[in-house]
């Protein structure tokens, strides 16, 4: 192939079109569905831009994708607004996106039914799930905004109602970039914090574009993952948000959501004041009934037998005693005898009296010699006598 025309290579030629593209199309505005939306794990949005007859990948950086007030969806129409830019690795050209915006609030309402839809799904709104409110809180956790209207009116509301409760305030954003992730943050420290009773998540009335934090995803879960039962306040009366679905309460206003959290304290009062006189008046009842009865009961002649019966127990105690006292004594005397008598037979055999009737005792190497077989001629022999001893040797035994 003869030409005098350049060779380009793949880089050059690709590096060209960048170039007439880049400062062809320095700004645009776009309208198109959203499909193969996917946030990566760096914060940056990968998706196409499409309608019809064609379509336009499309990122937009992470820096500007914080800025945004709600979450692209699948099957959104929106506004997109960036400059055309070319891929050189793949050699593809794109839409370097800065802002993103619905058309119009149709399209937000769509996502909304979506994310509804796709929650109800996967069972975040089941009521088995839903934790009970404490019926007397110690210490509540409010999540919302420290300037608005709003949580001047809860704490008006609260302290009104019942004044000892304690109340921590986390400061959030509640519309416009970032707010929905500081929501679902402060949900989640409250949780690790873990010395709440109860939650309060939510914000004054506004379009659905100021209260599409309410409605993302990520708040919904942190929600949902929550230990501590979680009221969701959000707008007016009408305004419903997918919070209001997954937490434990909706209320309809922030100022609602105050009276729910806590009794009235002059409701409080009257309960101990009822309580007070119903026991009080109880207690004269029982006191009154109690005195009636043991009035009866000194009188009665079962309550006086007993100092009757220890009367009659005593004599004859008294009489047992008596009784018992002579027993012993001729028991006593019958054996005091029967020791005299045996004393007599024990003297009768004491070997020394048995001396003093002129009889001896021989020993042989210190024992008795009962018997003449037991001596031998030229022993030495001890006789005992009744006033003393004398050895002896033995001569001739005779039997």
């Amino acid at each position: 192939m003869t030409t005098d025309q350049p060779i380009l290579s793949v880089s050059e030629l690709t590096r060209k079109i960048k170039g007439v593209l880049e400062t062809g199309f320095p700004g645009v505005l776009v309208s198109g569905e959203i499909s193969n939306f996917k946030r990566h794990s760096s914060g940056h949005l990968y998706f196409t831009l499409k309608d019809e007859d064609a379509q336009i990948q499309a990122v937009m950086w992470r820096g500007r994708a914080m800025s945004l007030f709600f979450t692209p969806q699948d099957g959104m129409k929106v506004v997109v607004r960036g400059s055309i830019t070319v891929y050189e690795v793949r050699g593809i050209y794109q839409i370097d996106v800065v802002q993103i915006q619905p058309m119009g609030v149709g399209e937000l309402q769509l996502a909304f039914e979506r994310l509804k839809k796709k929650l109800m799904a996967e069972g975040l709104f089941d009521p088995d799930h839903k934790k009970p409110l404490p019926k007397y809180p110690e210490r509540i956790g409010i999540v919302s905004s420290p300037t608005g209207a709003a949580i001047q009116d809860m704490l008006t509301t609260i302290g009104r109602r019942y004044p000892p409760v304690e109340i921590i305030l986390y400061p959030a954003a509640v519309q416009g970039e970032g707010a929905a992730e500081e929501i679902a943050e402060a949900v989640r420290d409250f949780n690790r914090y873990g010395k709440v009773d109860v939650l309060i998540v939510g914000r004054g009335g506004g379009s659905l574009e100021d209260l599409w934090a309410f409605n993302e995803e990520v708040v919904a879960r942190a929600i949902y993952d929550s230990a501590i039962p979680v009221i969701s306040a959000v707008g007016h009366e009408v305004d419903f948000s997918i919070s209001d679905f997954v937490a434990d309460l909706r209320a309809p206003t922030p100022s609602a959501a105050a009276e729910l959290v806590v009794p009235d304290k002059s409701e409080i009062l009257e309960i101990i004041r009822n309580s007070c006189y119903t026991v009080t008046q109880t207690i004269a009842e029982r006191i009154s009934a109690s005195r009636e009865k043991v009035v009866s009961l000194i009188k009665s002649y079962h309550f006086n037998k007993p100092l009757q019966l220890h009367r009659e127990y005593s004599q004859r105690v008294d009489e047992l005693e008596r009784t018992l006292v002579t027993i012993l004594s001729h028991r006593f005397t019958l054996v005091r005898n029967h020791t005299t008598q045996l004393h007599k037979r024990l003297q009768s055999l004491n070997p020394d009296q048995v001396l003093k009737r002129g009889y001896t005792m021989v020993y042989h190497d210190g024992k008795i010699i009962e018997s003449v077989r037991r001596l031998h001629a030229q022993d030495d022999v001890n006789i005992k006598f009744r006033d003393g001893a004398a050895d002896s040797t033995i001569k001739r035994i005779t039997s």
